[in-house]
């Protein structure tokens, strides 16, 4: 690590604490009351949001990967089955180049000169982090010779996309150069798709070889491969390869879309947790820039549709906090909608059980609001104080009711049926297997083997990391490295935007000072959403890895939000740390630009403008 990129992280630590510097006198008083036709939705926010959206949507699907790619597959349904290539000449084999499909096994390559004997030269390995991948083996003159068939040989049911033989010289051999069974048209249909080389834009990578199967598993009525988690977001993750193929922009486009649509919720959020234009607008920006939320939602993994649940369920949450609870049809229809996200993101991802953990204890926390106006009653409380007595425990016992209905039943539901795919692909019979023991029993099955393979995993990762390396943005995970020229590499790789990070810890610290001497009801909802998705993972052992910190970085965000508010509202006119604040992000942004799309930077520039610290793998 070069001496003089130490100025940077020195330099955007000095900046947070500058940007926040204004705050730290306001600790010492009680935080100002947010006007309530500040919240209020104008056409500037609808402009604002709608330019701003669009901005983030051209730059997320910019280089996203190829919209074309191998389509057709060639089945081998057994083990044994196989492929006979005739070459329409003698030739010396140098390279076989071929895209994998689903299943896993490998392909045993014999050539032959006269179609009798054959002679083993190799495997084609299609193992289960090589699917959707081009992948390339080569061969010694020695081994291969002169060749005039090549033979593959299935070891169990596998599929193939493409095949591309390169003869003498490593030319590549023409359609017209080669002779098929009438079943293996699938291996050369495609011949057009063959790459120079593997790269992130025509392949899969990271945890997009188990996902992006999965979903098309599921397209294809085939019993999935990967059930450690549940099924919701690979179906979410299907309508992409649905709309677009299975190719590269087709598996990552819902994940894309879904951080594209981030953008409103989040913006929406802050306008009804803070008002105003100017906090909406900055840090809705700084979100949109975050290298995390760039780099995960660009990749064919679940996280995107957790993290998006979890926005919405909090923000349905807030609204029900904040409705008057006189008339049902006021607080009824947010604590329906928070049940609902968190059913559906429940069976996107595991993690949202902890931000339902997270709900459940600010349920409470109104509760006891609630009770203590009421003993109140008549001191000026936000809350209704109307409710005496029986009125309160009514009111209580409607909203247990309730609050069942929607966040055990509803989201119980939509986690059972979200197992649909694994019915049909065993061989049940929709609609009436929903109703069967061999339907239950899947579905009970798969939590027993989730739970055991999460509590089970040992195996070690280069790149893992530990919370409180999440929280100070020590240990970015790399998820795609190559060396296309001497002192050149292409990498991407997921950590927090150093900003967002320190500088949200930071607020985040200010949060928890006013819930510890003010009790401020608003900065209790940030901490306890906070501290949901970050407290259960100080005690997990498996290797976890930086994007399991995507979640906290909403509540990041949210606590930014609180303090840059304050100070506004303190200040009017003093909104430069703010604007500054967001300007600086996307500065960041562009110039971290290259590791965060997979752009050929030289060493020299890795070394003296992205290795902000040594653990950085840039």
């Amino acid at each position: 690590m070069n001496a003089l990129t130490y100025i940077f992280p020195a330099a955007a630590l000095a900046f947070c604490l500058l940007a926040l510097s204004d705050y730290f006198p306001l600790l010492r008083r009680k935080p100002l009351e947010i006007p309530a036709d500040s919240r209020r939705w104008s056409r500037f926010d609808s402009l604002a949001l709608g330019l701003l959206t669009a901005v983030y949507a051209v730059t997320a699907f910019t280089g996203l990967g190829n919209t074309h790619g191998v389509q057709s597959w060639c089945r081998f349904d057994e083990r044994g089955q196989y492929a006979l290539v005739e070459l329409e000449q003698e030739t010396e084999l140098t390279a076989l180049r071929y895209f994998t499909g689903l299943h896993t096994g490998n392909y045993y390559v014999q050539v032959s000169r006269d179609g009798e004997t054959f002679t083993d030269v190799g495997v084609l390995e299609q193992h289960y982090a090589d699917l959707f991948k081009w992948k390339t083996v080569e061969y010694d003159q020695d081994e291969t010779r002169q060749v005039k068939y090549i033979r593959l040989i299935a070891d169990s049911e596998l599929w193939l996309g493409e095949l591309a033989v390169y003869g003498a010289a490593g030319r590549l051999l023409g359609p017209g150069e080669l002779r098929w069974p009438a079943g293996c048209d699938a291996l050369f249909d495609e011949q057009q798709e063959i790459p120079a080389e593997y790269d992130y834009a025509n392949s899969s990578y990271f945890d997009e070889i188990y996902h992006a199967r999965t979903a098309l598993e599921h397209l294809e009525n085939v019993y999935p491969y990967e059930i450690s988690h549940p099924p919701l977001g690979k179906l979410i993750l299907g309508a992409g390869i649905a709309l677009f193929g299975m190719t590269p922009f087709g598996w990552r486009f819902s994940g894309t879309l879904i951080g594209v649509l981030m953008l409103p919720a989040l913006y929406f959020f802050l306008k009804k947790l803070f008002g105003g234009k100017a906090v909406p607008i900055c840090l809705t920006t700084v979100f949109a820039f975050d290298f995390m939320h760039y780099v995960q939602t660009r990749i064919a993994t679940i996280d995107s549709y957790a993290v998006f649940f979890i926005i919405l369920m909090y923000l349905s949450f807030w609204l029900f906090l904040r409705a008057a609870r006189e008339r049902l049809r006021d607080w009824l229809p947010p604590l329906a909608l928070s049940g609902v996200f968190f059913g559906l993101g429940a069976a996107s991802k595991w993690i949202c059980f902890y931000a339902g953990a997270g709900l459940a204890v600010l349920w409470l926390l109104d509760r006891v609001w609630r009770f203590q106006a009421l003993r109140r009653s008549g001191e000026g409380e936000e809350l209704p104080l109307e409710t005496k007595g029986e009125g309160f425990l009514r009111e209580t016992l409607e909203t247990v009711l309730w609050s069942v209905l929607f966040f055990l039943v509803v989201p119980a539901v939509i986690y059972y049926l979200s197992y649909w795919p694994y019915g049909t692909a065993s061989g049940l019979q929709a609609p009436g297997m929903l109703f069967s023991k061999e339907y239950l029993d899947i579905v009970l099955d798969n939590q027993r083997y989730m739970f055991s393979y999460h509590s089970g995993v040992s195996s070690s990762h280069p790149y893992s990391s530990v919370w409180w390396q999440w929280v100070l943005d020590i240990r970015p995970i790399l998820y795609y490295l190559q060396y296309p020229a001497p002192n050149t590499h292409v990498s991407f790789g997921a950590w927090v935007s150093p900003l967002l990070c320190w500088g949200g810890l930071l607020a985040m610290l200010c949060v928890l000072w006013q819930v510890l001497r003010r009790r401020d009801k608003t900065a209790v909802f940030i901490l306890v959403g906070y501290l949901a998705q970050l407290v259960p993972w100080m005690f997990v052992s498996r290797p976890v890895f930086e994007y399991h910190y995507f979640p906290s970085t909403v509540f990041l965000l949210l606590a930014l939000g609180y303090v840059f508010r304050q100070m506004e509202l303190a200040r009017p006119r003093r909104l430069g740390w703010l604007i500054g604040f967001a300007a600086l992000s996307v500065g960041l942004f562009i110039l971290f630009y290259p590791a965060l799309r997979g752009l050929p930077v030289s060493g020299a520039f890795g070394q003296h403008f992205l290795k902000w610290l040594p653990s950085w793998p840039f």
